[in-house]
């Protein structure tokens, strides 16, 4: 990281374990070095960092309550938690080293929304575009949290603090929304149901975070299992 940040003027910090994992996994990839690509950077003097946070630092809100940028942290998993390690890490450069940092809290980027729980945190791809090069251009920045989202009529975000600093997103998840409900297959477990975070509430390894969780089975259940197999 020394040597990719010198001569630079911004980082913007796309790094890392995107799912949970085990914490030997996630304090490697996104909290060591999280911690390197900072560092890094203010000991190269480069003046800007836009680090990509998650929607999974706040997942344990609630669906039914609309949270901004001042929104304590409340993690769903190692992964939020360490999201939330780094934008209090944004905040010590921030305030300790005079470094302008921008935290992105992305909810989910992908062409078009891919399920429910994505009509309300969907980032388009130029909506992302538009985001970073805000956080890059953006003169007067100090410390600042925002949300990766596109204009979503279903989000459960506040997100005037990007419009505030000039977003204007320009695609809305809406448009997909009856496609999108129409192939939801009943079944999820109420709990990734209730929080913003969807099935990270009970992940503990890594894997498709979009599949339904394995339900954890009692050793009857295991041993009938062994002994269909034969063991």
């Amino acid at each position: 990281m020394l040597r990719v940040t010198q001569g630079v003027d911004a980082v913007v910090h796309l790094g890392g374990f995107s799912v949970e994992g085990s914490w030997e996994v996630i304090l490697r990839a996104n909290i060591i070095g999280t911690y390197n690509a900072f560092e890094a950077a203010r000991r190269n003097g480069a003046r800007r960092i836009v680090f990509a946070t998650s929607n999974h630092a706040v997942g344990f809100y609630r669906r039914d309550e609309t949270i901004d940028h001042r929104a304590a942290p409340r993690p769903d998993s190692r992964y939020g938690v360490s999201k939330a390690f780094g934008e209090a890490l944004g905040s010590l450069y921030a305030d300790k080293y005079g470094m302008e940092v921008v935290c992105l809290r992305i909810g989910n980027v992908n062409p078009r929304p891919m399920d429910k729980r994505r009509l309300s945190i969907w980032l388009s791809p130029r909506d992302l575009a538009q985001l970073v090069s805000l956080a890059i251009d953006r003169s007067v920045i100090r410390f600042e949290i925002v949300y990766g989202i596109s204009g979503n009529k279903r989000r459960w975000y506040d997100n005037s603090n990007a419009e505030r600093l000039g977003y204007r997103p320009q695609d809305d998840s809406e448009s997909y929304a009856e496609e999108v409900l129409g192939n939801e297959k009943p079944g999820a477990d109420p709990r990734t149901e209730l929080y913003q975070g969807g099935t990270f509430v009970l992940a503990e390894e890594g894997g498709d975070p979009t599949r339904a969780p394995v339900k954890a089975q009692g050793p009857k259940a295991r041993a009938a299992k062994k002994k269909r197999k034969g063991k």
